[in-house]
């Protein structure tokens, strides 16, 4: 049966009630929880590729991280901050030079195929540290995978890779592929990126262009508990404003990362039904940042790329583009990882004379219409945020006689300009931090990213001693040295601005009070949504 067959009534049959907040009360509602039922979701894109061990994107994981498993994902209460998935437990060496994971037994493949440690081996040396956009650089030196047994994966490296890492990156890094689907194909054209077969406790069912993607359960999963639902339907909204009208309307029961506009929840949370909730994204920390090309002669002075920060007011970004649900940033890594980040850097304060004052002491005079040169300008389309940043900039900009002229495209149009075009001056980005500056951060600023690698160092941008760092870094098993090396890294990026990081923020999810257990690990939305339930 399809959505298109069901009436909206019938779709909306047994809406939704939100968990406590407490712990504690998400795990009495998690044991209680009834089964079955269609859970609506909204979708405000569609990748090109659904598969997650290729693109390690939110937008990918959204909706393939409930059919797609990973070795492991990130939980609030577990240990080194991660649960059990398809690995059941993982050691690294004291050299660095191994890492063994023991994986679940009783595994099965959506085809009724057995999952073993066969699949881990080709994911890991034929996807992850092939193709993928943040594996690549994580199984940087990852040389073999040693099977001594279904169960068992040992995975070599040709040089010490500290283990921190690897653990840190396991949630984000690791979906695994089945071999007998790939094997012997061209893996990037494979049908089966956007038709998903995986482990997860609900399998692939279709995908409407424009309308909807569904999934159903999968009676076979390995936790006989779970999945709690029959159905999940994301049901494609690409206008964000639909959301919340359509959470009103009970046409859908929730809309994560904040598909209802930031604008809308003081009246939304207001509704009877509806909870608002900031929980649940505390490993997927945005980043609002300044891309630039510095291929442009007047962005490769540093000179430049301090005017342009201190024209930009991050209090005024943090209170009206994000209403406060934001914090203005200091640096490449935001304050909400701990472990590694540090507020000893430079500060740029908001000073629009100051910026003039370089800019012409630097020799770039304005001209008779108050002009010193034009840059194109593209904000990201992903968000409101992103393209009302990109408005904003382009009038801080103007205050110190920098004319930028925007670029609006839609996503895929965007990334192929930014990342393989590097068609360019400006762009506005919103990269995640996940947990450990090696798994996408470094990849922001350090030198030798082949064209086309999406959220990376696309501007040209080359520093010497700060891909020495990023090296020493990835290669440190001493884990009180690498954090010392990625504050150093900081740094050294705050100093030269080869990007400028303006704010930091997470997201909101919107929901009927009826759906049970969200927001339950630090990336909820993202993970594989198996306690989530329907009160009946």
């Amino acid at each position: 049966m399809t959505v298109s067959s069901i009436s909206r009534r019938t779709l909306m049959k047994g809406t939704a009630l939100l968990l406590a907040s407490t712990a504690l009360a998400r795990q009495a509602l998690a044991q209680a929880a009834p089964a079955g039922g269609r859970l609506i979701v909204a979708a405000d894109s569609e990748p090109k590729n659904l598969n997650p061990a290729i693109v390690a994107s939110n937008g990918v994981f959204f909706v393939a991280s409930k059919v797609i498993e990973p070795l492991a994902e990130a939980s609030f209460d577990g240990k080194d901050g991660l649960a059990p998935r398809l690995a059941t437990s993982w050691e690294g060496s004291d050299d660095g030079l191994s890492v063994t994971f023991k994986l679940r037994d009783g595994v099965t493949w959506h085809d009724g195929k057995p999952f073993t440690s066969v699949d881990v081996a080709f994911s890991a040396l034929n996807v992850w540290k092939t193709l993928q956009n943040l594996g690549r650089l994580v199984f940087a030196n990852l040389e073999a995978v040693d099977t001594p047994d279904d169960y068992t994966a040992i995975f070599r490296f040709s040089k010490p890779t500290p283990f921190q890492l690897i653990r840190n990156a396991l949630p984000v890094v690791t979906s695994v592929v089945a071999k007998h689907i790939f094997d012997g194909t061209d893996i990037t054209t494979n049908p089966a990126n956007n038709t998903l077969i995986g482990t997860g406790p609900f399998k692939f069912a279709e995908h409407k262009p424009g309308e909807y993607y569904r999934l159903t359960r999968n009676e076979n999963y390995w936790d006989k508990e779970q999945p709690k639902l029959d159905e999940i339907v994301f049901r494609v909204l690409p206008d964000r404003e639909a959301a919340g009208s359509a959470l009103e309307a009970e046409e859908i029961q929730l809309a994560a990362f904040s598909a209802v506009p930031l604008a809308d929840l003081d009246r939304i949370s207001k509704v009877a039904g509806i909870k608002v909730i900031s929980k649940g994204y505390e490993a997927l920390t945005y980043q609002l940042v300044v891309e630039i090309n510095h291929r442009r002669k007047e962005l490769a002075d540093l000179r430049v790329r301090q005017a342009i920060a201190q024209a930009i007011d991050k209090k005024f970004v943090v209170d009206t583009i994000f209403l406060g649900y934001a914090a203005a940033s200091t640096g490449p890594v935001p304050k909400n990882a701990p472990q590694f980040y540090t507020p000893d850097v430079a500060a740029y304060d908001f000073n629009p004379a100051a910026a003039n004052d370089i800019l012409d002491k630097a020799g770039y005079k304005q001209g008779a219409d108050g002009n010193r040169f034009t840059l194109k300008l593209r904000p990201a389309p992903y968000f409101n945020e992103t393209r009302q940043f990109g408005d904003y900039l382009r009038q801080a900009l103007a205050v110190i006689g920098i004319n930028a002229e925007i670029v609006n495209a839609d996503a895929a149009a965007h990334q192929k300009a930014v990342y393989t075009d590097h068609d360019f001056d400006l762009a506005v980005g919103p990269p995640v931090f996940r947990g450990d500056p090696a798994i996408s951060t470094t990849i922001l600023v350090q030198s030798g990213t082949p064209a086309g690698v999406p959220f990376s160092n696309q501007g040209g941008y080359v520093n010497p001693e700060l891909d020495k760092i990023i090296l020493q870094a990835s290669e440190t098993i001493d884990t009180a040295a690498r954090t010392d090396l990625y504050r150093k890294f900081q740094q050294l990026v705050v100093a030269d601005l080869p990007l400028i990081n303006v704010a930091e923020w997470g997201f909101i999810t919107v929901a009927r009070d009826t759906v049970l257990n969200v927001s339950n690990n630090p990336r909820w939305a993202v993970s594989n949504w198996g306690d989530t339930a329907l009160q009946s």
